[in-house]
C-alpha cells in the first residue's frame, strides 16, 4: 500500500461501458491474453501487468500506475501492443486466474480490495470466460 489510499497490484485492468474490470493472477495464467479478448470485444485498456487502486466514492478506482506503461499491452509471442487507454474507473468485478473455478453454478464469492468488497470469479473450466464477464459487468448476475 502506498500513502494516501492507493495500492498497486500485479493485476491488469479494463474499462467496460465506464465499469472497471480486474484480473489478477500470477505471471503466465493468461491476464493480458483475457484482456486482448475484451479489448477486441470493445473494451478499453485501464494497465497491463500493473494497476493502481485508489479510494473512490463506494468502489476502489482502477488506474494506470505509470506513463511509461499507459496504452500498452503484452501479446504472447507479438510484443508489446499500442492500444488507445482507458479513463481510470471504479472496479465492479474483479477475477482471479490464479485458482480455479470446480462448481458448475459457484457460490457468490468477494474480494476485499481497499477496504470495499467486490464481486470475485474464479477461473472457470470453460471457454466464454471473456463472453461472460462482458455479459456480467452489463446485466449483472442472477441473485
Amino acid at each position: 500500500m502506498i500513502p494516501g489510499g492507493e495500492e498497486i497490484l500485479h493485476a491488469t485492468s479494463l474499462a467496460i461501458d465506464g465499469k472497471g474490470l480486474l484480473i489478477l493472477g500470477p505471471s503466465g495464467s493468461g491476464k493480458s491474453a483475457l484482456a486482448l479478448r475484451l479489448i477486441a470485444y470493445g473494451a478499453g485498456l485501464i494497465a497491463d501487468d500493473r494497476t493502481g487502486l485508489r479510494q473512490g466514492p463506494g468502489a476502489p478506482v482502477a488506474f494506470c500506475p505509470a506513463a511509461a506503461i499507459r496504452g500498452l499491452i503484452e501479446a504472447r509471442g507479438l510484443g508489446l501492443l499500442q492500444v488507445q487507454p482507458a479513463a481510470p474507473a471504479p472496479v465492479v468485478l474483479v477475477v482471479d486466474l490464479g485458482c480455479d473455478e470446480t462448481e458448475r453454478l459457484p457460490p457468490r464469492r468477494h474480494i476485499t480490495l481497499l477496504g470495499y468488497p467486490l464481486p470475485l470469479v474464479l477461473r472457470p473450466q470453460n471457454d466464454h470466460l471473456a463472453e461472460g464477464l462482458l455479459v456480467w459487468i452489463r446485466g449483472g448476475r442472477q441473485e
